[in-house]
This record gives structure tokens, C-alpha cells and sequence, in this order.
């Protein structure tokens, strides 16, 4: 199921006219919580983690088992070019020494492999909408964002921004 969710934005040339923006907003019955004002002194928003995203934990339990696959083919390789040059891991036991190679090349790639899976997503979110408002905080605007979660909102909001405004910036979030 695909969740609605827009993001309408307003900039101003002083808080104020953004603040009274963001009360008509409240007013109208858009949560507190979904309207923001930001400007040179805002910090940047924690982002909730979303308890049924699985993304991450997939890249890295991906990752790590191409890098098992991987690691154990490369033990493989490395303990046929050992016995094919006539040297033995272990000499007491030589069909031990192969498991141990296997295990040992599987054990470095998985590291290696979940590792990589979960760095693979560690870049800060960036879009259209974020490039905008960094761009508009940067030469000293005032920038009202809400988030809207139903087609009557961002109706609401649109109204209420092009009032406040004469113009708004509406980017529909992914």
C-alpha cells in the first residue's frame, strides 16, 4: 500500500510572515507537527526511524552473503594453489586445513560483504526539496515546509502558502 505524503513550501523574507502562515495552517487542522520553519538557526530535523523499512537490514544481509559466496571462493582458489604447490596447512591433517582455509576466506568475506551492505545507504538524503530549501536558508530566506499526508491537506496548504506568498513550490515526496 503507497502512502500519500506531499511536501508544500513558502519562502519569506521574515519570520514573522512565516509564523502567521504556519498559525492559518494549524488553524485549517494541519498538525502542529507536520508544519516547520526553518532558516539560518534551525537545526537539522532528526528523521524517525521507520519500524517497517527492512531496507537496510536487506543490503547488508545481501551483502554479506555475496561476500560469503565470495570469501569461500577465494579460500577455495587460495588452498588449490597451496596443494597444487605441494604445501599443506596443517601437516598432521590435511583435510582439515582445506575446511579451515574455506571457512576462513567465507568468515573475512561476510565481514566484508555486511559491512559493505551497511554502508551502502549511509548518504544523507538529498532531493529537489532539500536542495531548495538549503539553497533559500543560505541567502538568508525564511522557509515554511509542511508535509502533508491526504489530497484535502495539501489543498489546504497550497491555499493557504499562495495566500501568504502569491506563490508556492510543490514537490510531491518519494
Amino acid at each position: 500500500m503507497e502512502t500519500y505524503r506531499h511536501h508544500i513550501s513558502g519562502f519569506f523574507a521574515d519570520r514573522g510572515a512565516a509564523q502567521t502562515a504556519r498559525a492559518a495552517l494549524v488553524e485549517r487542522h494541519l498538525p502542529a507537527q507536520q508544519v516547520s520553519i526553518f532558516d539560518a538557526n534551525s537545526r537539522p530535523t532528526e528523521v524517525a526511524p521507520q519500524p517497517e523499512s527492512n531496507k537496510t537490514l536487506t543490503n547488508i544481509v545481501t551483502a554479506g552473503a555475496i561476500g560469503t559466496v565470495v570469501g569461500t571462493g577465494i579460500g577455495g582458489l587460495a588452498e588449490i594453489a597451496l596443494v597444487a604447490s605441494s604445501v599443506t596447512l596443517f601437516v598432521a591433517s590435511p583435510l582439515i586445513g582445506p575446511l579451515v582455509m574455506l571457512g576462513w576466506g567465507a568468515s573475512v568475506g561476510g565481514m566484508i560483504g555486511a559491512a559493505a551492505g551497511a554502508a551502502a545507504n549511509t548518504a544523507p538524503k538529498s532531493g529537489l526539496l532539500s536542495d531548495l530549501v538549503s539553497d533559500a536558508i543560505a541567502n538568508g530566506q525564511i522557509v515554511l515546509v509542511a508535509e502533508t499526508s491526504t489530497a484535502e491537506e495539501t489543498d489546504t496548504a497550497r491555499a493557504v502558502i499562495h495566500e501568504a506568498v502569491g506563490a508556492y513550490k510543490d514537490v510531491k515526496a518519494d
